[in-house]
């Protein structure tokens, strides 16, 4: 196999000028060598909608008071997924190397984590620019994109997230260049209960609570809080909890079991476009795959009726049902696993 650093090395080669040397594999690195889960206090349901969300690659909306431990949960999550495959890595590299974020052509299998900054523009986090670069919602493709302080993004710029987070591809036109870029990330978002941060505590909350947090939430819009698969609220945590030693589940144990739960699901979509996790499904292979018993399918419709659902709740409700099945080995989705995901979409 011949190698080339670039464009102009493979002209002189096929001109005759002077020919390509025979390249040697290069190492594929794991890098991740990031904070393990364990360090993280408290918070166990947030922990288990952490590992729901990484086993399927559902969109996650953590929320609550500074301090809490939001960033901390959000920053472990590359540890509890399983490293990229041989085709992931190749597509993460490609768009990485646009971006011009590989040193010396090496390709690694740790999944990407991008965490830009509420002041982030359109163009930063889509994509564009001179020569119509990738966004932070393409260098996270086959990972994570983390957005804190959610509401404080500019409502626009978080309203272009929502046809990329439906079809896994985000088009970036200019006047002199139209690119697609795909952009299969996991979402992420964090914000506090308000502007102030503490809703819930009397003793700090301001002087326009409860409205404020109605105020503030509603800076995001109703058609991209449908796209948000889990919702946890993330209470303070105690000062008791705070000192005691670390001891829960390290992140290597909750990825042992994110692996096996896509290995399934990597057996389940063999062959089929496009699908490679649960997050993935639709239309009539979703009604195959994720169709509950007949207790857990009449639980579903009853918390639709009473609660709204859209269309796309109720399919993301049965995506994280499938998902939650998949983590307990069990090969039907039954009606624990559906009141488990409702409880993750309809309390928060």
């Amino acid at each position: 196999m011949l190698g080339a650093s670039n464009l102009g090395d493979v002209l002189r080669h096929f001109s005759g000028q002077a020919a390509l040397e025979p390249s040697e594999p290069g190492e594929v690195l794991r890098t991740f060598d990031g904070p393990c889960l364990s360090e993280v206090k408290g918070q166990e349901r947030a922990k288990r909608a952490l590992e729901i969300a990484a086993a399927g690659r559902h969109h996650l909306m953590l929320v609550g008071p500074p301090g809490s431990g939001k960033s901390m949960l959000a920053a472990r999550l590359p540890g509890v997924m399983p490293p990229l495959s041989a085709s992931e890595a190749l597509e993460t590299s490609m768009v990485h190397s646009l971006a011009g974020l590989i040193d010396e052509g090496g390709i690694s299998r740790s999944r990407p984590y991008r965490a830009p900054h509420h002041t982030a523009s359109m163009a930063a986090i889509v994509g564009g620019g001179r020569g119509a670069k990738p966004g932070e919602i393409s260098l996270a493709h086959n990972g994570v994109l983390f957005l804190d302080e959610t509401p404080e993004f500019a409502r626009p710029v978080l309203e272009t997230l929502r046809q990329p987070i439906e079809t896994g591809r985000v088009m970036v036109a200019r006047a002199n260049a139209h690119v697609s870029y795909p952009c299969r990330f996991m979402l992420v978002a964090a914000a506090n209960p308000c502007k102030c941060g503490f809703l819930g505590d009397p003793s700090r909350a301001c002087a326009k609570a409860p409205m404020c947090g109605e105020d503030y939430m509603g800076r995001l819009s109703g058609p991209l809080m449908d796209r948000i698969d889990l919702r946890v609220d993330v209470p303070p945590v105690g000062l008791e909890e705070l000192d005691l030693p670390d001891g829960g589940e390290t992140s290597a144990t909750v990825a042992e079991r994110v692996a096996q739960a896509r290995a399934v699901q990597a057996a389940r979509y063999d062959g089929v476009p496009g699908v490679r996790l649960n997050a993935d499904i639709e239309g009539q292979r979703l009604d195959e795959v994720a169709r509950p018993d007949p207790e857990g399918r009449e639980l579903l419709l009853k918390a639709s009726d009473r609660f709204g659902l859209s269309a796309r709740g109720y399919h993301r409700v049965l995506r994280v049902a499938r998902t939650i099945a998949d983590l307990g080995g069990e090969a039907s989705v039954r009606k624990p696993h559906v009141a488990e995901a409702l409880a993750y979409r309809i309390t928060g």
